[in-house]
């Protein structure tokens, strides 16, 4: 014969110390959300677009049957050896770069010094340089980008010799960049105010141990 068995349930301000502990290592092992880095990813995309690059794009397949144009943007993280984030382009002289980026991003340093080197460089060049990024290998870091500098110059100079390392070690600032910007999103999201505020706005109830229940 079935048996009817009462339990007590608890939301989760209700909880003890030790048993919300409990209930937020449930939430946490459940992962951010599908896509969580999307903001990170446009607000990259924008400074991309600032700084004169032109991401590469892969087509993705959509469940409706028709694809978009997903940006070239990879990342692995956040506690092995080898992780970090990495990007394909192609980036060229933009006007008023570095003022742009102050306007967008006016507290960033880090930012304004990557769009002030790659002003500089472009200036010794008489501002005929552009550059493609690849990605190279099976890992997503900063040296997994391959960067190759060449000059559009109408009497045939060749880049100052300092061009290809400047311009490289720039766009890896702005991927190692990327991936703090990535890495800041995801300690906020598992954060303990994070985790809980999750847990309340989804109403989930627990035992008075803390385990999921309901």
């Amino acid at each position: 014969m079935p048996e009817i068995i009462c339990t007590n349930v608890y939301q989760f301000p209700e909880l003890s110390d030790a048993a919300k502990e409990k209930a937020r290592s449930w939430y946490r092992e459940l992962g951010p959300h599908d896509d969580w880095w999307d903001a990170v990813y446009d607000d990259f995309e924008r400074v991309c677009e600032i700084l004169g690059i032109r991401l590469k794009t892969t087509p993705v397949r959509l469940m409706g049957g028709g694809t978009r144009a997903k940006p070239c943007i990879w990342f692995s993280g956040f506690c092995s050896q080898g992780d970090g984030a990495c990007f394909e382009g192609y980036w060229s002289h933009a006007n008023g770069a570095a003022v742009r980026i102050r306007d967008y991003a006016p507290t960033d340093a880090t930012l304004h010094g990557i769009a002030d080197r790659l002003q500089a460089i472009q200036r010794r060049n008489f501002y005929q340089l552009a550059a493609e990024i690849s990605h190279r290998g099976r890992y997503d870091h900063e040296y997994t980008m391959s960067v190759d500098v060449t000059r559009d110059s109408p009497t045939w100079q060749l880049p100052t010799d300092d061009a290809e390392e400047v311009v490289t070690e720039a766009l890896r600032d702005l991927a190692r960049w990327l991936y703090s910007q990535l890495e800041a999103e995801y300690d906020h999201l598992t954060s303990d105010e994070a985790i809980e505020e999750g847990i309340i706005v989804n109403e989930y109830t627990f035992t008075e141990g803390g385990r999921r229940f309901g």
